[in-house]
């Protein structure tokens, strides 16, 4: 599991923007607490992923 510094780093985004997608909707995420947020790799993959062919 990936914390949002973790993913951040992989992506080469600011944390912010790695928050923002959480808040999107666009990446799952799961809380382990009050702070602690944590990531599976695949959902961050899966993400990247391309979804369908274009026309």
């Amino acid at each position: 599991m990936f914390s949002i510094n973790d993913v951040a780093h992989e992506c080469n985004v600011d944390p912010r923007t790695v928050r923002r997608w959480i808040a999107a909707g666009q990446l799952k995420a799961t809380r382990l607490g009050n702070r602690t947020v944590r990531i599976d790799p695949a959902d961050v993959d899966a993400m990247f992923r391309p979804t369908g062919t274009a026309r």
